[in-house]
């Protein structure tokens, strides 16, 4: 298994889910990492955002890239 690490964070869930339907269609392996605690009622987002993308390095450009298409219009 290939070794993943942290590409891009993240600040809403509609960003999680619409950058995870691409990769997710370009067949790119990735992992979604949630910042959420229900035990402490969701402070834990406030101060650190949504959460982020994790995949091999090797595919941290073709992320930031459509991360930047998609997101920073």
């Amino acid at each position: 298994m290939e070794e993943y690490e942290r590409i891009v964070d993240l600040s809403s869930e509609f960003e999680a889910e619409l950058l995870s339907e691409v990769l997710e269609d370009k067949k790119i392996p990735f992992g979604l990492v949630s910042s959420a605690d229900s035990a402490i009622g969701g402070i834990w987002q406030l101060e650190n955002g949504w959460g982020y993308i994790e995949a091999p390095p090797k595919y941290r450009d073709e992320i930031m890239s459509i991360y930047e298409q998609i997101i920073k219009k």
